[in-house]
């Protein structure tokens, strides 16, 4: 298990508690020693995670041992087939999408992969997809447009690829055509945060009818890190970014950017997989019970309706 920096008191109790058990030879004599370290562990991870800064959910959200895309896949998901290739140029291996059951519901569900290591990052591009990622998941789209298949995503990227192919094979071309695309597709799209959700990179795959996010992830236009490249010409004000940006689910909530929050175990998603899947699948599967009941004029008009109303502006006195 890794921790991060504001996690150490934890990891210190726990590491005592690890090395009392090793030495207890079953009489039962460290016992009151352990329980009584475990109690205060629970405590402290209770103290600590429910009162985390914006700049630590953002540290949560990129925890390595975090679930991705294709570990969700794996526990929520039957009969997964995955497909591939956006039949211009390649296949992106940072878009993983296919045809699969949950429940009993048919759906095409897709979403950012990112590595574990450091050649499966390579493989991914750290979940940084290129255009032709984009273009997969049009293409995919459609198709389940053509079959009345309901659309799950699931989003974690650092953002879209900024490379120079990128942007000579059309990377905010391919968004943008994704973005219009979506908002007029005639089946129930599903969207989930499940970790980092930066800028178009997300977005290019997130337009909904409904919008979701694990309680330990953020959802922003930019990352803090590089907002405070901008603002103050280095990375070392991410934390006051951080702050400013408001990219936490319970900031979309209040903002009525996300219709929900799911979630997670105590201490995040990574402490327990099986708990975070459960959550994710029973989200998934009554949006897709309320969504299904829905006509296809209704579901773009309500998605249309989602993001036209969204912000807050006035109009200028003369």
């Amino acid at each position: 298990m890794q921790y991060l920096d504001f996690e150490q008191p934890i990891a210190t109790l726990e590491k005592k508690i690890d090395e009392l058990q090793e030495l207890s030879v079953g009489d039962g004599v460290l016992k009151p020693e352990i329980d009584r370290l475990k109690k205060k562990a629970d405590q402290l991870r209770e103290s600590i995670f429910t009162n985390l800064t914006r700049w630590q959910r953002v540290q949560l959200a990129r925890h390595p041992e975090r679930p991705y895309t294709l570990d969700y896949i794996e526990m929520i998901t039957e009969d997964f087939m995955e497909l591939h290739g956006d039949r211009y140029f390649g296949d992106d291996k940072a878009i993983v999408a296919g045809l699969a059951k949950i429940d009993g519901h048919s759906v095409m569900i897709m979403g950012h992969q990112k590595g574990r290591d450091t050649k499966s990052r390579q493989y991914r591009n750290f979940g940084m997809a290129n255009p032709e990622g984009y273009r997969k998941a049009y293409r995919l789209m459609k198709l389940a447009e053509k079959f009345n298949i309901p659309i799950i995503t699931l989003l974690d990227t650092p953002g879209a690829f900024p490379g120079l192919e990128a942007e000579e094979r059309g990377q905010a071309e391919a968004i943008a055509k994704n973005l219009k695309m979506m908002a007029t597709l005639k089946v129930p799209i599903i969207s989930i945060v499940i970790g980092e959700g930066a800028s178009g990179g997300a977005i290019g795959i997130g337009m909904g009818n409904e919008v979701y996010m694990m309680e330990n992830t953020w959802y922003s236009v930019i990352s803090p890190e590089s907002c405070s490249s901008i603002l103050w010409k280095t990375w070392d004000y991410k934390e006051q970014a951080a702050a400013a940006l408001k990219p936490t689910a319970k900031d979309l909530l209040e903002l009525k950017i996300i219709d929900g929050i799911i979630e997670e175990p105590l201490g995040g998603a990574h402490r327990d997989y099986k708990k975070s899947a459960e959550s994710v699948k029973k989200q998934c599967v009554d949006s897709l019970k309320r969504l299904k009941k829905m006509k296809s004029d209704k579901l773009v008009e309500q998605r249309v309706e989602k993001y036209s109303s969204m912000g807050a502006w006035q109009k200028a006195v003369k």
